[in-house]
């Protein structure tokens, strides 16, 4: 019988018969091995979607998607929430204890107020970092957590206060009363001279004033038209109970240059803060209050 093969004189391999302008496609067979593996890896996906979960399944009538399961039923979000709920059964031992006992007495305990500066710090991390800094140190708007000028108190029931129900943001129980009103602007009352003696007069309570006669002035205005001293005082130490600055201290929360200053009074100010009852746990509030007490500005 005639061998009909057509063979590459240049290689010496079989051809499979197609040629493009004189150039020969060769019949270069795969090796064993790999065609050996290449259906290994078939008959191991075959196995691997009988035992875990693969394949998505259209949605049922509800809209909800599914997957197969398989036959061992492996999830890792299972495993995940299977360890988290180890966690914090090892954590219980401290967190029964914190949902019963007073901040006082939380404070007090050397073990709780450990384990609540650090489970504390993993809360403000996830949820108060983006306003205040990973470091608690604030910026302008946001208040610095580390010092000792609170604006609505830093004693351990104020901060849980606070944390429950923010500041200003229309709740009856929010700092502020549900009002989202701040300090008012004084733009519509004081011109821009009489700003800036006042502005001058806020610097002098704080020993930082340049302009000895400005100031003498901006006094006048502060007691005065400017109404400045109902909510500040008549000795510029603020109010607590309405979130009024204490000028004397040289802190200032939206800046403490000259013309942050002025810019303060001219237009006035309104920070808000969200409130977190009902978004964490009730001993959560209690170890954040507990952790930001101690960064060194507590009471």
């Amino acid at each position: 019988m005639a061998d009909n093969r057509d063979i590459d004189h240049h290689s010496g391999v079989e051809t499979t018969g197609h040629e493009w302008d004189g150039l020969k496609e060769l019949n270069n067979p795969l090796p064993r091995w790999w065609v050996l593996v290449f259906w290994a890896t078939i008959i191991w996906s075959v196995a691997y979607w009988v035992v875990y979960p693969s394949w998505p399944m259209l949605p049922g009538a509800d809209r909800s998607a599914d997957y197969v399961k398989g036959i061992w039923g492996v999830s890792e979000r299972a495993q995940a929430m299977a360890g988290v709920a180890a966690d914090k059964a090892a954590q219980s031992k401290f967190t029964d204890q914190i949902a019963k006992m007073s901040l006082k007495e939380i404070n007090a305990s050397p073990e709780l107020l450990k384990f609540s500066a650090v489970a504390g710090r993993m809360a403000f991390l996830n949820n108060c970092a983006g306003c205040h800094g990973s470091g608690a140190q604030g910026g302008p708007g946001y208040a610095n957590l580390n010092d000792d000028n609170w604006l609505w108190g830093g004693t351990l029931d104020e901060i849980q206060q606070t944390i429950l129900y923010g500041i200003r943001n229309g709740a009856d129980q929010a700092r502020g009363g549900g009002s989202t009103a701040g300090m008012p602007e004084r733009a519509s009352v004081l011109k821009p001279d009489q700003i800036n003696d006042v502005a001058e007069y806020v610097l002098s309570l704080s020993k930082k004033s340049a302009d000895a006669a400005a100031s003498a002035r901006g006094k006048a205005l502060f007691s005065g038209d400017g109404g400045c001293t109902a909510c500040h005082g008549d000795d510029g130490k603020g109010n607590k109970d309405l979130g009024s600055a204490n000028l004397t201290t040289g802190i200032f929360q939206w800046g403490g240059a000259k013309a942050d200053i002025v810019k303060t009074i001219a237009e006035g100010r309104a920070g808000v803060m969200p409130a977190w009852a009902g978004k964490l746990e009730p001993t959560a509030v209690k170890e954040l209050a507990v952790y930001i007490h101690s960064l060194g500005g507590g009471k």
